[in-house]
Protein backbone atom coordinates (compact mmCIF):
# COMPACT_ATOMS: atom_id res chain seq x y z
CA UNK A 1 0.00 0.00 0.00
CA UNK A 2 1.43 3.34 -0.96
CA UNK A 3 0.78 6.90 -1.95
CA UNK A 4 -0.03 7.83 -5.50
CA UNK A 5 1.39 10.91 -7.19
CA UNK A 6 -1.73 12.92 -6.33
CA UNK A 7 -1.49 12.10 -2.63
CA UNK A 8 -4.23 9.52 -2.19
CA UNK A 9 -3.79 5.94 -1.04
CA UNK A 10 -4.16 3.19 -3.63
CA UNK A 11 -4.20 -0.26 -2.06
CA UNK A 12 -4.28 -3.77 -3.40
CA UNK A 13 -6.30 -6.38 -1.55
CA UNK A 14 -4.99 -7.01 1.96
CA UNK A 15 -6.61 -6.93 5.36
CA UNK A 16 -4.52 -4.01 6.56
CA UNK A 17 -5.80 -1.86 3.71
CA UNK A 18 -9.41 -2.90 4.32
CA UNK A 19 -9.06 -2.12 8.03
CA UNK A 20 -7.68 1.30 7.16
CA UNK A 21 -10.60 1.89 4.82
CA UNK A 22 -13.07 0.86 7.51
CA UNK A 23 -11.49 3.30 9.95
CA UNK A 24 -11.86 6.11 7.40
CA UNK A 25 -15.54 5.26 7.02
CA UNK A 26 -16.06 5.20 10.79
CA UNK A 27 -14.51 8.70 10.92
CA UNK A 28 -16.93 9.93 8.26
CA UNK A 29 -14.67 9.86 5.19
CA UNK A 30 -15.31 8.42 1.73
CA UNK A 31 -13.64 5.27 0.42
CA UNK A 32 -13.76 3.71 -3.05
CA UNK A 33 -14.08 -0.07 -3.05
CA UNK A 34 -14.78 -2.91 -5.49
CA UNK A 35 -17.99 -4.87 -5.84
CA UNK A 36 -18.97 -7.51 -8.37
CA UNK A 37 -20.85 -4.86 -10.39
CA UNK A 38 -18.83 -1.61 -10.41
CA UNK A 39 -16.60 0.26 -7.96
CA UNK A 40 -18.54 2.13 -5.27
CA UNK A 41 -17.89 5.37 -3.43
CA UNK A 42 -18.79 4.48 0.13
CA UNK A 43 -19.52 6.25 3.39
CA UNK A 44 -21.29 5.45 6.65
CA UNK A 45 -24.94 5.16 5.60
CA UNK A 46 -26.26 6.16 9.02
CA UNK A 47 -24.17 9.36 9.32
CA UNK A 48 -25.81 12.21 7.32
CA UNK A 49 -22.64 14.32 7.11
CA UNK A 50 -20.65 11.36 5.78
CA UNK A 51 -23.33 10.68 3.16
CA UNK A 52 -23.29 14.36 2.19
CA UNK A 53 -19.60 13.95 1.37
CA UNK A 54 -20.55 11.37 -1.30
CA UNK A 55 -22.83 13.88 -3.00
CA UNK A 56 -20.10 16.51 -2.80
CA UNK A 57 -17.39 14.32 -4.33
CA UNK A 58 -19.63 13.01 -7.11
CA UNK A 59 -21.40 16.34 -7.72
CA UNK A 60 -24.54 14.25 -7.50
CA UNK A 61 -27.96 15.94 -7.15
CA UNK A 62 -29.51 15.40 -3.74
CA UNK A 63 -32.78 14.21 -5.28
CA UNK A 64 -31.08 11.02 -6.55
CA UNK A 65 -31.27 8.32 -3.83
CA UNK A 66 -28.42 6.00 -2.87
CA UNK A 67 -28.12 2.23 -2.39
CA UNK A 68 -27.18 0.90 1.05
CA UNK A 69 -24.79 -2.07 1.14
CA UNK A 70 -24.99 -4.64 3.93
CA UNK A 71 -22.79 -7.61 4.87
CA UNK A 72 -25.52 -10.08 5.87
CA UNK A 73 -29.09 -10.76 4.69
CA UNK A 74 -30.26 -10.38 8.29
CA UNK A 75 -29.12 -6.74 8.27
CA UNK A 76 -32.01 -5.87 5.93
CA UNK A 77 -34.51 -6.05 8.77
CA UNK A 78 -32.63 -3.32 10.65
CA UNK A 79 -33.20 -0.86 7.79
CA UNK A 80 -36.74 -1.59 6.54
CA UNK A 81 -40.14 -1.88 8.18
CA UNK A 82 -41.36 -4.91 6.23
CA UNK A 83 -40.02 -7.59 3.89
CA UNK A 84 -42.73 -9.04 1.60
CA UNK A 85 -42.54 -12.73 0.78
CA UNK A 86 -41.34 -12.10 -2.79
CA UNK A 87 -38.50 -9.91 -1.58
CA UNK A 88 -37.53 -12.45 1.08
CA UNK A 89 -37.45 -15.24 -1.49
CA UNK A 90 -35.13 -13.26 -3.76
CA UNK A 91 -32.87 -12.16 -0.91
CA UNK A 92 -32.60 -15.73 0.35
CA UNK A 93 -31.64 -17.03 -3.09
CA UNK A 94 -29.76 -14.16 -4.74
CA UNK A 95 -27.84 -12.45 -1.94
CA UNK A 96 -24.98 -11.86 -2.01
CA UNK A 97 -25.32 -10.71 -5.60
CA UNK A 98 -26.24 -7.87 -7.97
CA UNK A 99 -29.84 -7.44 -6.76
CA UNK A 100 -31.13 -4.34 -4.95
CA UNK A 101 -34.54 -4.35 -3.24
CA UNK A 102 -36.52 -1.19 -2.50
CA UNK A 103 -38.66 -1.36 0.65
CA UNK A 104 -40.23 1.02 3.22
CA UNK A 105 -37.45 2.44 5.38
CA UNK A 106 -37.05 2.66 9.12
CA UNK A 107 -36.34 6.02 10.77
CA UNK A 108 -32.72 5.02 11.36
CA UNK A 109 -32.05 5.58 7.64
CA UNK A 110 -31.29 9.30 7.08
CA UNK A 111 -33.45 11.20 4.60
CA UNK A 112 -30.33 12.30 2.69
CA UNK A 113 -29.80 8.64 1.69
CA UNK A 114 -33.30 8.26 0.25
CA UNK A 115 -33.74 11.78 -1.19
CA UNK A 116 -36.62 12.23 1.26
CA UNK A 117 -38.48 9.17 -0.02
CA UNK A 118 -40.13 6.80 2.50
CA UNK A 119 -38.29 3.88 0.88
CA UNK A 120 -34.70 2.66 0.85
CA UNK A 121 -32.69 0.60 -1.66
CA UNK A 122 -30.54 -2.15 -0.13
CA UNK A 123 -28.25 -4.86 -1.47
CA UNK A 124 -25.56 -7.30 -0.32
CA UNK A 125 -22.58 -7.27 -2.72
CA UNK A 126 -20.91 -10.50 -3.86
CA UNK A 127 -17.32 -9.41 -3.33
CA UNK A 128 -15.02 -10.44 -0.48
CA UNK A 129 -13.42 -6.99 -0.11
CA UNK A 130 -16.77 -5.21 -0.02
CA UNK A 131 -18.20 -7.59 2.56
CA UNK A 132 -15.11 -7.40 4.76
CA UNK A 133 -15.18 -3.59 4.56
CA UNK A 134 -18.83 -3.40 5.63
CA UNK A 135 -18.21 -5.80 8.51
CA UNK A 136 -15.23 -3.82 9.79
CA UNK A 137 -17.01 -0.48 9.35
CA UNK A 138 -19.77 -1.85 11.63
CA UNK A 139 -22.43 0.03 9.67
CA UNK A 140 -24.24 -0.23 6.35
CA UNK A 141 -22.34 1.61 3.63
CA UNK A 142 -24.09 4.00 1.25
CA UNK A 143 -22.34 3.70 -2.08
CA UNK A 144 -23.18 4.92 -5.56
CA UNK A 145 -20.67 4.29 -8.35
CA UNK A 146 -17.27 5.90 -7.75
CA UNK A 147 -17.33 8.41 -10.60
CA UNK A 148 -18.53 11.96 -11.27
CA UNK A 149 -22.31 12.02 -11.52
CA UNK A 150 -23.71 11.04 -14.92
CA UNK A 151 -20.44 9.68 -16.30
CA UNK A 152 -19.27 6.14 -17.02
CA UNK A 153 -19.23 3.81 -14.05
CA UNK A 154 -15.76 2.54 -13.05
CA UNK A 155 -14.97 -1.16 -13.34
CA UNK A 156 -11.32 -0.95 -12.23
CA UNK A 157 -9.53 0.95 -9.48
CA UNK A 158 -7.60 2.85 -12.16
CA UNK A 159 -10.90 4.22 -13.50
CA UNK A 160 -11.66 5.59 -10.03
CA UNK A 161 -8.20 7.12 -9.75
CA UNK A 162 -8.52 8.79 -13.16
CA UNK A 163 -11.98 10.23 -12.46
CA UNK A 164 -11.93 11.14 -8.77
CA UNK A 165 -8.22 11.34 -7.90
CA UNK A 166 -7.44 12.70 -4.46
CA UNK A 167 -11.08 13.51 -3.66
CA UNK A 168 -11.29 9.98 -2.22
CA UNK A 169 -9.45 9.23 1.02
CA UNK A 170 -8.55 5.69 -0.09
CA UNK A 171 -9.11 3.42 -3.08
CA UNK A 172 -9.19 -0.34 -2.51
CA UNK A 173 -8.07 -2.23 -5.60
CA UNK A 174 -9.87 -5.53 -6.10
CA UNK A 175 -9.17 -5.93 -9.80
CA UNK A 176 -11.74 -5.68 -12.62
CA UNK A 177 -15.41 -6.06 -11.66
CA UNK A 178 -16.67 -9.41 -12.98
CA UNK A 179 -20.29 -8.34 -13.70
CA UNK A 180 -19.50 -4.89 -15.06
CA UNK A 181 -22.99 -3.32 -14.93
CA UNK A 182 -24.83 -2.09 -11.87
CA UNK A 183 -27.27 -4.16 -9.83
CA UNK A 184 -30.84 -4.88 -10.82
CA UNK A 185 -33.23 -2.75 -8.74
CA UNK A 186 -36.63 -4.15 -7.81
CA UNK A 187 -39.29 -2.30 -5.83
CA UNK A 188 -41.70 -4.10 -3.52
CA UNK A 189 -43.63 -0.97 -2.57
CA UNK A 190 -47.27 -0.55 -3.55
CA UNK A 191 -48.34 -4.02 -4.56
CA UNK A 192 -46.70 -6.01 -7.33
CA UNK A 193 -42.90 -6.15 -7.62
CA UNK A 194 -41.67 -3.58 -10.13
CA UNK A 195 -38.40 -3.43 -12.06
CA UNK A 196 -36.82 0.01 -11.58
CA UNK A 197 -33.48 -0.72 -13.25
CA UNK A 198 -32.29 -3.77 -15.20
CA UNK A 199 -28.87 -4.95 -14.11
CA UNK A 200 -26.67 -7.86 -13.13
CA UNK A 201 -29.53 -10.26 -12.29
CA UNK A 202 -31.74 -10.93 -15.29
CA UNK A 203 -35.48 -10.32 -15.30
CA UNK A 204 -35.97 -13.88 -16.53
CA UNK A 205 -34.17 -15.25 -13.47
CA UNK A 206 -36.24 -13.11 -11.12
CA UNK A 207 -39.57 -14.00 -12.73
CA UNK A 208 -38.71 -17.69 -12.58
CA UNK A 209 -38.60 -17.29 -8.79
CA UNK A 210 -41.47 -14.90 -7.99
CA UNK A 211 -43.62 -14.63 -11.11
CA UNK A 212 -44.52 -11.61 -13.21
CA UNK A 213 -42.66 -8.35 -12.53
CA UNK A 214 -43.90 -4.98 -13.75
CA UNK A 215 -41.60 -3.44 -16.34
CA UNK A 216 -39.47 -0.27 -16.01
CA UNK A 217 -41.40 2.98 -15.45
CA UNK A 218 -41.26 5.99 -17.72
CA UNK A 219 -38.38 8.44 -17.36
CA UNK A 220 -38.60 10.66 -14.30
CA UNK A 221 -36.83 13.84 -13.26
CA UNK A 222 -37.06 12.76 -9.62
CA UNK A 223 -36.13 9.08 -9.59
CA UNK A 224 -37.41 6.43 -7.21
CA UNK A 225 -34.05 4.66 -7.27
CA UNK A 226 -30.50 5.21 -8.58
CA UNK A 227 -29.84 5.01 -12.31
CA UNK A 228 -33.30 6.16 -13.44
CA UNK A 229 -32.43 9.60 -14.81
CA UNK A 230 -32.88 9.72 -18.60
CA UNK A 231 -29.29 10.83 -19.29
CA UNK A 232 -26.77 8.77 -17.38
CA UNK A 233 -23.62 6.66 -17.83
CA UNK A 234 -22.51 9.16 -20.50
CA UNK A 235 -19.00 9.61 -21.93
CA UNK A 236 -17.80 12.94 -23.34
CA UNK A 237 -18.11 11.58 -26.89
CA UNK A 238 -21.71 11.39 -28.19
CA UNK A 239 -23.09 7.86 -28.54
CA UNK A 240 -25.64 6.99 -31.21
CA UNK A 241 -27.57 3.73 -31.29
CA UNK A 242 -27.73 2.45 -34.88
CA UNK A 243 -29.12 -0.87 -36.07
CA UNK A 244 -28.24 -0.59 -39.72
CA UNK A 245 -25.03 1.43 -40.22
CA UNK A 246 -26.85 2.72 -43.31
CA UNK A 247 -28.02 6.21 -44.14
CA UNK A 248 -25.20 8.02 -42.36
CA UNK A 249 -22.21 9.70 -43.95
CA UNK A 250 -19.17 9.37 -41.69
CA UNK A 251 -16.72 10.89 -44.17
CA UNK A 252 -14.49 13.53 -42.61
CA UNK A 253 -15.50 12.40 -39.11
CA UNK A 254 -13.66 10.36 -36.52
CA UNK A 255 -16.15 7.63 -35.58
CA UNK A 256 -15.82 4.59 -33.34
CA UNK A 257 -17.85 1.37 -33.34
CA UNK A 258 -19.17 -0.50 -30.30
CA UNK A 259 -20.95 -3.80 -30.78
CA UNK A 260 -21.14 -7.56 -30.42
CA UNK A 261 -19.73 -8.05 -33.90
CA UNK A 262 -17.49 -6.45 -36.49
CA UNK A 263 -19.26 -3.62 -38.35
CA UNK A 264 -20.33 -4.16 -41.95
CA UNK A 265 -18.33 -1.07 -42.95
CA UNK A 266 -15.12 -1.39 -40.91
CA UNK A 267 -13.34 1.17 -43.10
CA UNK A 268 -15.77 3.84 -41.86
CA UNK A 269 -14.54 3.64 -38.26
CA UNK A 270 -11.37 4.91 -36.63
CA UNK A 271 -11.57 2.28 -33.90
CA UNK A 272 -13.70 -0.81 -33.27
CA UNK A 273 -14.59 -2.28 -29.88
CA UNK A 274 -16.12 -5.78 -29.87
CA UNK A 275 -17.89 -6.53 -26.59
CA UNK A 276 -17.88 -10.29 -27.10
CA UNK A 277 -16.47 -12.11 -30.06
CA UNK A 278 -18.88 -15.01 -29.47
CA UNK A 279 -21.93 -12.84 -28.78
CA UNK A 280 -22.00 -13.70 -25.06
CA UNK A 281 -24.12 -11.08 -23.27
CA UNK A 282 -22.49 -11.80 -19.90
CA UNK A 283 -19.06 -11.09 -21.39
CA UNK A 284 -20.46 -8.04 -23.19
CA UNK A 285 -21.87 -6.59 -19.95
CA UNK A 286 -18.55 -7.09 -18.16
CA UNK A 287 -16.72 -5.27 -20.98
CA UNK A 288 -19.25 -2.49 -21.65
CA UNK A 289 -18.04 0.46 -19.58
CA UNK A 290 -14.33 -0.24 -20.16
CA UNK A 291 -14.92 -0.41 -23.94
CA UNK A 292 -16.84 2.87 -23.96
CA UNK A 293 -14.09 4.42 -21.87
CA UNK A 294 -11.42 3.35 -24.38
CA UNK A 295 -13.42 4.84 -27.25
CA UNK A 296 -14.01 8.03 -25.28
CA UNK A 297 -10.25 8.51 -24.85
CA UNK A 298 -9.64 8.67 -28.62
CA UNK A 299 -11.08 12.17 -29.25
CA UNK A 300 -13.72 10.82 -31.63
CA UNK A 301 -16.61 12.82 -33.04
CA UNK A 302 -19.10 10.01 -32.46
CA UNK A 303 -19.45 6.48 -31.09
CA UNK A 304 -21.86 4.27 -33.01
CA UNK A 305 -23.29 1.54 -30.78
CA UNK A 306 -24.94 -1.57 -32.17
CA UNK A 307 -28.05 -2.55 -30.17
CA UNK A 308 -27.95 -5.99 -28.58
CA UNK A 309 -30.85 -8.43 -28.07
CA UNK A 310 -32.96 -7.36 -25.09
CA UNK A 311 -32.94 -10.69 -23.32
CA UNK A 312 -31.02 -11.62 -20.19
CA UNK A 313 -28.19 -9.16 -19.53
CA UNK A 314 -28.91 -7.56 -22.91
CA UNK A 315 -31.72 -5.67 -21.20
CA UNK A 316 -29.23 -4.04 -18.80
CA UNK A 317 -26.77 -3.29 -21.63
CA UNK A 318 -29.47 -1.57 -23.69
CA UNK A 319 -30.66 0.41 -20.66
CA UNK A 320 -27.14 1.82 -20.19
CA UNK A 321 -26.68 2.54 -23.91
CA UNK A 322 -30.01 4.35 -24.17
CA UNK A 323 -29.21 6.56 -21.20
CA UNK A 324 -25.68 7.22 -22.49
CA UNK A 325 -27.10 8.24 -25.89
CA UNK A 326 -30.15 10.13 -24.62
CA UNK A 327 -31.45 12.49 -27.31
CA UNK A 328 -28.19 12.40 -29.30
CA UNK A 329 -28.78 13.50 -32.88
CA UNK A 330 -26.44 12.94 -35.81
CA UNK A 331 -26.59 15.17 -38.89
CA UNK A 332 -23.91 13.38 -40.90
Amino acid sequence: MGKGQQGYAFAMEDDEAIRRAAEIIRRGGPVAFPTETVYGLGADALAPLAVARIFEVKKRPYFDPLILHVANPGDLGQLVTEIPSGAKKLVDRLWPGPLTVVLPKKEVVPDIVTAGLPTVAVRMPRHAIALRLIQLAESPIAAPSANPFGYLSPTTAAHVRDQLGDQVDLILDGGPCPVGVESTILSFVGGKPRLLRPGGVTLEEIEAMIGRVERPPEEADHPQSPGMLPKHYAPRTPIMLDRSEEGYDYSGKRVGWLGLREPGQPHAFQHVEILSGIGDLKEAAANLFAAIRRLDALNLDLIVAEPVPEVGLGRAIMDRLRRASHRVQWDG
